[in-house]
């Protein structure tokens, strides 16, 4: 499996609040498109992917009206 730094970010919808949520964690995984899969749980959900050129992959998800960032790097033995 491979190892990822997922950063999960709940943004706030405030107008007069730039304030994120911000949880970091160490995961293992062989598919982060399966990880990302219980943050979708709702009635209305939207969830867009982008992979930068650093190939940390982005996922900007919408549910119920509850807008997050979840950004996965993945982790690499240093030697």
């Amino acid at each position: 499996m491979k190892k990822y730094e997922r950063i999960r970010e709940i943004l706030n919808s405030c107008d007069n609040s730039r304030m994120r949520d911000v949880d970091i964690q160490e995961i293992e995984t062989d598919d982060v498109d399966e990880n990302v899969k219980e943050f979708c749980n709702g009635k209305k959900v939207r969830c867009e992917k982008f992979v930068k050129t650093d190939e940390t992959i982005v996922f900007d998800i919408s549910v119920d009206g509850l807008n997050q960032r979840l950004t996965y790097m993945e982790l690499t033995e240093k030697i």
